[in-house]
């Protein structure tokens, strides 16, 4: 299986280098260091922990929050304890609050190798870009503005580099290879909190993990480290989810499955098929048709009879709004690539991979696959830019290095073998299934509550997988309520579509009092 690149940019920003402004070689004031002088360990020189602080207000629901930000790194150690990663932080703290009552919640993004501005610049950030989505957004100037759907009413907010990415560096003698791979990039994370928890004394807080697209594989994994290791989280949060990669092999029908209701609801959504009911009420149809008939069809192979090729043939066209004839070309596998090039060849337009809101042009209508994400190219300048602008400007920090949107060469090196925490009964796996992981955690830690956000557009991480998956965890009948469900009308970054943030802010509000109050 070739590596897949669910985070931000894709092969295309495998690579992808955005230049801080200039800054000064120490802290500027009021970043101070918190650790002595920087060393060298016969390897790249470590730097010392300095952070950034600084003061400020906002008003969420009539309530103002008098908040803290503190922009800044943390070394982690290798197993000999030498400094082997410096990580790059954002928190944001209320003041005043007692840690045993006040939530901590930490934010990542996926690739695997990518940064994390999305998330801190466009979902529960104190601060959110403003976009033009689903229409491409105009260069500068950028605008972003206080989050009326921050989270910081409910939880702190910590939002992490994963290593070698944004500001996060390899320091002594640690190497690409050390962090490059599931089960490496678990260790470091898991490395990352206790040392963050242990810093700022938070070890009573009620505890959060939030991960969009290979940060929900991350999730997984993660909060099952950190169980086994005596730190039990109150509630994970996937946003778009890839949870099983197994099921990306060739042979299987799995991934066309997979797909089936979101090639519905962005049918519906574009006024390609013949609409009865709801969104929720289509999808639902297109859901049981999916696992009922279309997967028995699919399971027959090249035994399905031609009477009954023709008749599933007509179903699939009449719920993904492609024509008969296509489906059949297909032989009934719609891959999501082709159907974004597809749905609206008519009309010379292509889909967005992570969002099929977003509308593209190619040269020509001819061809089988999109030549670009429009839903990519068409956000990446507006989060980029104000995020450099909001750092400096607001969160006083400065720097000589290199901010990577993905980290150099990570996506390419990565080792995708894991080793379940819980085991399980396949053993060590060459590709990761961490749904294992997670189910292993809720029977451990019944306390332990999980929201999976998902988006009806989203053509990298699909929701139907995604309940797939987190329906296979062999979780007894008393816990089966552990896992909760959202869908919203938007894609892989829900948040791109202002109206569904505020219903996810609302279903979050849930969520975060009831993994307080088991």
């Amino acid at each position: 299986m070739a590596l897949v690149e669910f985070g931000r940019f894709g092969a295309l920003m495998a690579l992808a280098m955005v230049m801080v402004a200039p800054g000064v070689a120490q802290a500027p004031e009021g970043q101070q260091p918190k650790s002595g002088a920087a060393k060298e360990d016969a390897g790249i020189p470590i730097p010392p922990e300095t952070t950034s602080v600084t003061k400020h207000d906002l008003t969420i629901g009539g309530q103002t929050i008098h908040y803290t930000a503190t922009a800044g790194n943390l070394l982690i150690h290798d197993d000999q304890d030498k400094p082997d990663a410096s990580i790059f932080y954002v928190a944001y703290t209320q003041d005043g609050a007692e840690a045993k009552n006040r939530p901590v919640t930490f934010f990542y993004n996926g690739g695997p190798g990518a940064a994390s501005i999305w998330l801190h610049m466009g979902s529960f950030g104190p601060v959110r870009v403003i976009t033009q989505s689903p229409e491409a957004s105009a260069p500068a100037p950028f605008s972003w503005v206080p989050n009326e759907y921050s989270l910081l009413d409910k939880s702190d907010l910590v939002f992490i580099d994963a290593p070698l990415c944004g500001f996060s560096r390899a320091v002594g003698k640690g190497t690409v290879k050390d962090f490059a791979g599931t089960d490496q990039d678990i260790k470091a994370f898991e490395k990352f909190i206790v040392r963050y928890i242990t810093v700022n004394e938070r070890w009573n807080s009620p505890k959060f993990l939030f991960g969009e697209s290979y940060g929900t594989t991350r999730s997984a994994g993660l909060v099952a480290a950190l169980q086994n290791d005596g730190i039990a989280f109150n509630g994970v949060t996937l946003l778009s989810s890839i949870l099983n990669y197994n099921i990306r092999n060739p042979g299987y029908d799995t991934e066309a499955i997979g797909y089936f209701p979101s090639f519905a609801a962005i049918a519906y959504h574009y006024n390609k098929v013949k609409r009865t009911g709801t969104m929720a009420e289509w999808v639902e149809q297109a859901r049981r048709f999916a696992r009922g008939p279309y997967a028995e069809a699919l399971q027959q192979g090249d035994r399905l009879s031609p009477a009954e090729f023709d008749d599933i043939a007509a179903k699939v066209a009449a719920f993904t709004g492609l024509s008969v004839a296509y489906v059949k070309e297909t032989k009934l596998r719609i891959s999501a690539t082709r159907f974004r090039k597809e749905l609206l060849r008519d009309d010379e337009r292509t889909l967005g991979r992570y969002d099929a809101r977003f509308m593209g042009w190619d040269p020509d209508a001819a061809g089988e696959t999109p030549g670009s994400d429009p839903s990519d190219t068409g956000i990446s300048g507006v989060y980029v830019g104000a995020f450099h602008d909001y750092l400096q400007r607001e969160l006083k920090y400065l720097s000589q290095e290199t901010y990577y949107l993905s980290g150099p060469g990570i996506n390419q090196a990565w080792d995708f073998k894991h080793k379940p925490v819980g085991g399980g009964p396949r053993g060590d796996q060459t590709a990761p299934d961490v749904a294992i992981d997670l189910g292993d955690t809720i029977r451990k830690n019944p306390g332990l509550r999980v929201f999976s956000a998902n988006g009806y557009f989203d053509l990298a991480t699909p929701f139907f997988a995604t309940e797939y998956d987190l329906s296979h965890m062999s979780l007894p009948a008393k816990l089966m309520g552990n896992v909760q469900f959202g869908y919203y009308p938007a894609g892989h970054m829900v948040y791109l579509n202002v109206d569904a943030l505020k219903e996810m802010k609302a279903d979050m509000v849930k969520f975060y009092s009831a993994a307080q109050h088991n």
